[in-house]
């Protein structure tokens, strides 16, 4: 299916104000005609004028009205015929109808799509509305969002996560959008799920080795939570490919949560502090080492003090308790000697 744009169709107000005009004159003329009957012609004449009033309303139904960045697919007889796009007051086949198969279904920025049925407009006998299509019946071609709910995927390790995804897009291709899918909402959503779960399941939730989430065959340092802007390019570029046939442009794809789930997350965080312990361990005991290399290195330069062996091995034991413990040193004064 190929958009096809109509052109040349902004006479709105042209149509209008002759509608408008033949009104007025049918409405002269019939008063005229019933004023003076006495003749034949003037009886035809308030026919004529009583009939053109009750089928002038006919061309006033194809009087459509476009904001900036909306369209309006149209068919005739369930033939395509084209898209208005742009804003403006546009007069076309009075049978067109319009096509929107995603009018009642909303994309809604804190969950996935939700259906609603939109309430008839109740009817004002003191306004008259002609032309003006319904709201919902028209596309939005607009920058939209797609902000996923939170879902529970399993990394390239196994374990669970919880993942979600926010997606900005924009229809490109109106006729795609409307005849080549059954909803393009709802499609969409659908892509953003199946290619989100097809790239977490590519990466471990923080870097582990032995893992290559390229696909060149050699182990890399990818992790969703430390390479998340090249996640979320290859999750754009999965669902690019999905819905292309949609006439859709994914604009950005951003990922808005991520956590391990809560099954395990306990673990995975005792996990986590157990390491952040050990590093901090080593670093203090590579300090104290090199610490105590130090004082003994000076202490033998200077001649402070002739340190035999095993009183080498008594201090180096005494400066890493005071150096490496979690407690304040309590010092202990020596009046004697060692021996």
């Amino acid at each position: 299916m190929k958009e096809n744009v109509l052109n040349g169709k902004k006479n709105g107000m042209l149509v209008l104000l002759l509608e408008i005009t033949v009104y007025i004159l049918a409405i002269t003329g019939f008063i005229l005609g019933i004023l003076s009957a006495e003749t034949t012609w003037n009886a035809t004449l308030s026919l004529i004028c009583m009939a053109v009033m009750l089928l002038a309303w006919i061309p006033l139904l194809g009087l459509k009205i476009l904001k900036p960045q909306e369209a309006l697919v149209l068919t005739l007889f369930g033939r395509y015929v084209g898209t208005l796009k742009g804003d403006g007051f546009y007069w076309v086949n009075p049978f067109c109808i319009s096509v929107n198969p995603a009018s009642k279904t909303k994309l809604n920025q804190s969950g996935d799509v939700k259906s609603h049925t939109i309430p008839a407009p109740a009817v004002n006998a003191n306004s008259l509305s002609f032309g003006t299509e319904p709201e919902n019946k028209k596309l939005s071609l607009k920058i939209m969002t797609l902000n996923n709910n939170r879902q529970k995927i399993n990394d390239c390790l196994g374990n669970p996560v919880e993942i979600g995804i926010a997606v900005t897009w924009k229809i490109v291709d109106t006729a795609k959008a409307v005849f080549n899918v059954d909803n393009y909402k709802e499609f969409l959503s659908l892509q953003c799920d199946s290619a989100l779960r097809n790239i977490v399941r590519l990466y471990p939730y923080d870097v582990a080795p032995n893992v290559d989430t390229t696909g060149d065959g050699i182990a890399d340092e990818g992790s969703l939570r430390g390479s998340s802007e090249v996640v979320a390019d290859r999750i754009r570029d999965e669902i690019q490919n999905r819905v292309n046939e949609a006439g859709i442009a994914i604009v950005e794809a951003r990922i808005t949560y991520l956590a391990y789930a809560t099954e395990i997350a306990a673990v995975m965080l005792q996990r986590q502090q157990a390491s952040a312990i050990i590093d901090a361990r080593k670093m203090i005991v590579d300090g104290a080492v090199g610490m105590v290399e130090m004082a003994l290195e000076r202490l033998s330069e200077n001649q402070v003090v002739t340190l035999d062996e095993e009183r080498k091995a008594a201090m180096v034991s005494n400066l890493l308790v005071v150096l490496c413990g979690n407690h304040d040193a309590q010092p202990v004064v020596n009046s004697g000697t060692l021996y």
